[in-house]
């Protein structure tokens, strides 16, 4: 396979569906999507399943210990370079992420090693969010940055793409159980040098369902932030 999409599920079944036929449909040749769910109790493996059945370029990963939106990611990572993909691009399986956008991802990550799809670039926009919402993403953005030292202008981003080769300069190191693989993935990301290109994307509210993200968790966040930069 040339490109992989990889998606973290947790309880996504009104939404799984419609994501992964619009990966499949969204003109990049050699596409194939793998599902790295957490045995949701609402089903999404089961329809993943039903889809695998009549697609063999949809994949199911379904994880039964160490459960986590982080060791997802790093389960899902390694199995993309396992098998055979030369790019792999992370998106949200909620609809936020269109993947109309993975075909201009393709197309930039010939000049780069990674593609961030970027709400704060020219062109890109986060319009959906209330007030509150696009204020606390403000302060996370400038937070990574300065603590971070990471120049880009949408550091939070978990739509994007990477070459196998630089996924496999770091992904032993990958450590968060949580969310903050994104962060922690960006951090390695920028110690190796690569080469980093923002692409303007539209962010979308999720098509059904409600966040996981609460203000426990962004306060747990920005201490992990802390930790990565010292021990790291």
């Amino acid at each position: 396979m040339d490109t992989l999409a990889v998606i973290c599920t947790y309880n996504e079944a009104t939404n799984i569906e419609k994501v992964i036929n619009d990966v499949l449909s969204c003109g990049v040749e050699d596409i194939n999507v793998l599902v790295a769910d957490d045995v949701s109790p609402d089903g999404t493996y089961k329809i993943v399943e039903e889809m695998a059945k009549k697609d063999k370029r949809v994949n199911l990963l379904l994880r039964k210990e160490k459960r986590g939106r982080g060791y997802a990611g790093i389960d899902g990572f390694k199995w993309a370079m396992a098998n055979g993909a030369k790019y792999i691009v992370e998106l949200d399986g909620d609809g936020s992420h269109n993947p109309k956008y993975i075909k201009d991802f393709r197309r930039e990550i010939e000049n780069c090693d990674v593609v961030i799809g970027s709400r704060y670039v020219a062109g890109g926009s986060d319009t959906h969010r209330d007030f509150l919402r696009q204020t606390i993403s403000w302060f996370a953005r400038n937070y990574l940055k300065i603590i971070l030292g990471v120049k880009i202008c949408d550091p939070t981003s978990g739509y994007r793409m990477f070459k196998k080769e630089t996924v496999g300069l770091f992904i032993d190191k990958l450590k968060a159980a949580d969310p903050f693989i994104v962060t922690e993935m960006l951090y390695h990301t920028k110690k190796t040098k690569a080469q980093i290109k923002e692409y303007p994307i539209e962010f979308l509210e999720r098509a059904s369902g409600s966040s996981k993200l609460g203000a426990l968790t962004l306060f747990k966040y920005l201490l992990k932030v802390l930790k990565l930069r010292v021990t790291a």
